[in-house]
């Protein structure tokens, strides 16, 4: 391995004037500096991680904490987590993931150890017990997620509020009145996790100003218990027209089991689903939906990381608007409802 000595040798130079160039702490000539920067590439130098945290008290670490859940779809977390790691990447930080359901004790794990610069956290709750340790802290933080109050914090999401309005009034624009949504499965709503809630305070909102009546069922997922909640909602209002499905694992089986009962889609029944992109596409019949922006959501986070870790940020929420794309699964409601 190269060493430091060995650049300060071949550039011509102090072993202090390249640890210098390499820190930033002191102001160098652009020549010194063009110098032992041409140096380190030809030589093929990298600085040890350890040293340079103990030389710059930084250590160029983002922690990522999103907590895999069983009722969470893994897949669409993973795709923000990769967003966060590559254009974490691009600024010159790593990023730590941390994975287990540890609540508060992460924070101050990370907070108390000095294991990274700052955190970017996930899965936020309405009241998330994580949030008076970040408003307590120095440390850099930014939220994928909305809680209740956002005072004090830097959050980035998508604005699942608008996103239930929307699919409410794309559904009375094609002259349905009775709609169900199907969510997640009901720890999510226990947990009062934010997307989930606001997506149910947009659609219930917009729904009362269109003159929608609106049903909303919890469910585990895959078919069986699909079976049971589709039964539950036809039994409750069986002139149920439109559906709305915020819970991927249900997609495939709820467009199954609407073909298992004569039920067409879009001539009887319309769906929406609040999904990604891929899943939307890759049904056996291609969904209406609005996509969850995963990668622009893990982008404006290390953006807003960055920006506060350089001094330049503020506490900000960033709402990405959402977009609603028309594809096979919704249409004018029948003429009998």
């Amino acid at each position: 391995m190269v060493t430091l000595a060995e650049v300060a040798q071949h550039a011509g130079v102090s072993a202090s004037t390249v640890s210098y160039v390499l820190s930033g702490k002191r102001s160098i000539s652009v020549g010194t500096r063009q110098r032992v920067e041409r140096s380190i590439q030809e030589l093929g130098y990298h600085p040890n991680a350890g040293a340079r945290a103990l030389a710059s008290n930084r250590s160029n670490i983002i922690a990522l904490m999103v907590p895999l859940r069983t009722d969470m779809y893994v897949p669409v977390m993973m795709e923000i987590a990769i967003a966060v790691a590559t254009t974490a990447r691009t600024h010159g930080y790593d990023v730590l993931l941390l994975t287990g359901e540890e609540g508060p004790d992460a924070v101050r794990r990370v907070t108390g150890s000095g294991l990274a610069d700052a955190m970017i956290l996930m899965d936020v709750e309405l009241d998330d017990e994580r949030l008076p340790l970040l408003r307590g802290t120095d440390q850099p933080s930014v939220l994928i997620g909305l809680p209740a109050d956002t005072s004090g914090l830097t959050c980035v999401d998508l604005d699942f509020g608008a996103t239930g309005a929307l699919c409410a009034e794309h559904l009375a624009r094609f002259g349905h009145r009775d709609i169900a949504v199907i969510g997640e499965a009901p720890a999510v709503y226990e947990r009062h996790t934010g997307f989930a809630e606001r997506t149910l305070d947009g659609l219930r909102s917009r729904s009362r100003e269109l003159g929608l009546r609106m049903l909303h069922r919890p469910c585990e997922g895959g078919y069986d218990a699909m079976a049971v909640t589709l039964a539950r909602i036809f039994d409750e209002r069986p002139s149920i027209t439109g559906f709305v499905v915020q819970n991927e694992s249900a997609v495939e089986p709820l467009l199954a089991l609407l073909r298992q009962q004569g039920r067409a889609v879009p001539e009887d029944v319309s769906v929406v689903a609040i999904c990604p992109d891929q899943v939307a596409t890759q049904a056996s019949l291609r969904l209406t939906s609005v996509a969850i922006p995963a990668q622009e959501m893990g982008r404006h986070a290390v953006e807003q990381l960055v920006a506060k870790l350089e001094g330049r940020g503020s506490d900000d929420v960033v709402l990405i608007a959402p977009e609603l794309t028309i594809r096979a699964s919704s249409g004018p409601a029948p003429a009998t409802s």
